[in-house]
């Protein structure tokens, strides 16, 4: 029997304009560049002023950009022609003894790697990604959905998690070994499986990080003595090969990168007690649709030639629409850039991690009224340059804990303090997370180990007994 049935059902539909501007909301200043570059090949109709002189000297302030102490960019300088101002760096006449050595970047080497593996497009496309993505120390310091999610952005085409997860394995097996890992652990696990898996060493300690890593963070020595049914000696062996490993796949020299620069997408400002915030490169003052090419075209155009007509004002309304487009990018970006500093004011006047708030998208979008994705999209890769430094503005958006005072704070003034206490102990006799929670108990911040813990390997930071057996 053939019956029918009404229902009511809500669904959730993004056109695909919609995800092309979340997309280009996603893009950083010079990524920006390049999609407007790829715009104008494509469309005759689409034009870009050559003077910058609307935009003041405001942007000329961008120029003299401070390190970020936090990552491994070491030098910058967004002029267009900085590499013709310095190649003459080394004078070849004056030390003609002198070599001028290109030294590859370990983001370098692991592309030249995978030139030399043979792989479907797709995934040699995934896994090119990924390398670009790992951060300084060679860690894949992002969730593999995450990346998938901004591939399908980046390409414009759904990339599936599991296809990123296994370009992610392959990653994992090239140099630097290590290279690609999730974590401190997974980087350990990783060079003992390119060592010798007969010795009884290699495979204790395999079956040591494998089972028992907690154990390990915690320092019961005791439970992993009995675990492993093993003597003093062999466990001596044992903790002596994972001290003796390195604990991140790329070494602070050779992270630097003299190729890379971060070019800021905001500059913030301080005047007395107010805070400026203006963008870097702005484009929508310069980005405009060819109005005459476009009258011209139309009236040398046959009007019986439908086909030719259609292609026009499809054109038109492109170019119209990728104008709008970054105009109202560099509004939106505005207009959260100014409710984050709003929120954080305290700690953009003074520079200091102690007085960040904690502070989440659903903040942020009740303030601006705009929707999480897109403020999602804009701050999830754009950098500031404040005077106090180049700031990530994704590092901004942290949880809260409450300290003794019952006061809410970031999370991240909590990592600083734990970072501090670590840089400053001895490192004969590295403080054990118990100790850590009595130290950050004495600057009013109540903690528990636990979470101590927690903090200490988001951050990269093994534990006391291996930093021990480090320095």
């Amino acid at each position: 029997m053939i019956t029918q049935q009404q229902s009511q059902k809500q669904t959730l539909k993004i056109l695909p304009q919609q995800i092309q501007l979340l997309n280009l909301f996603f893009l950083n200043a010079m990524e920006l560049e390049q999609r407007i570059s790829a715009e104008l090949e494509t469309n005759l109709l689409l034009e870009v002023s050559d003077s910058t002189d609307d935009q003041g000297d405001e942007n000329n302030d961008c120029d003299a950009v401070q390190d970020y102490q936090d990552w491994d960019e070491v030098m910058y300088d967004d002029k267009p022609d900085y590499k013709s101002e310095y190649q003459n760096y080394f004078d070849a006449e004056k030390s003609p003894n002198v070599p001028i050595v290109n030294v590859l970047t370990f983001k370098e080497e692991a592309h030249n790697q995978l030139k030399l593996i043979d792989l479907p497009d797709e995934d040699r496309l995934i896994a090119e990604y990924i390398i670009d993505t790992l951060n300084g120390e060679g860690f894949m310091d992002r969730a593999v959905d995450e990346v998938a999610e901004d591939m399908s952005f980046h390409f414009q085409r759904v990339i599936e998690t599991p296809a990123v997860q296994r370009a992610l394995e392959l990653v994992q097996t090239l140099e630097p070994i290590g290279i690609g890992s999730t974590s401190i652990r997974e980087c350990l696990l990783i060079q003992l499986k390119n060592m010798d898996q007969q010795n009884p060493t290699v495979k204790m300690a395999t079956n040591l990080l494998n089972n028992y890593y907690q154990d390990l963070m915690h320092r019961q020595f005791e439970r992993i003595h009995h675990a492993l049914k093993v003597n003093d000696a062999e466990l001596k062996s044992v903790l002596q090969l994972v001290g003796g490993l390195k604990f991140h796949p790329v070494n602070e020299i050779s992270a630097i990168d003299h190729k890379n620069t971060i070019i800021p997408d905001y500059l913030i400002g301080i005047n007395g007690s107010n805070i400026q915030v203006t963008l870097c490169a702005g484009k929508s003052d310069s980005v405009f649709v060819n109005q005459s090419l476009h009258d011209e075209l139309v009236s040398q155009m046959n009007k019986k030639d439908r086909t030719a007509s259609q292609y026009v004002r499809a054109k038109l309304n492109d170019a119209q629409w990728f104008v709008n487009a970054v105009k109202q990018r560099e509004e939106n970006m505005l207009r959260i850039m100014k409710c984050i500093v709003e929120f954080q004011r305290e700690y953009f006047l003074e520079g200091d991690i102690r007085l960040l708030k904690p502070m989440v998208l659903r903040n942020i979008s009740d303030i601006s009224g705009l929707d999480i994705s897109t403020i999602s999209r804009i701050t999830g890769n754009k950098y500031a340059q404040t005077h106090f430094g180049l700031i990530f503005l994704k590092k901004l958006f942290s949880e809260g804990i409450a300290d003794k005072k019952g006061d809410v704070i970031s999370n991240k003034v909590i990592q600083s303090a734990i970072r501090e206490a670590i840089e400053s102990e001895d490192k004969k006799h590295p403080y054990t997370d118990q100790q850590l929670v009595t130290s950050l108990a004495g600057l009013g911040y109540n903690v528990a180990r636990r979470t101590i813990a927690k903090y200490r390997e988001q951050m990269q930071i093994p534990v006391a007994q291996i930093r021990a057996v480090w320095a």
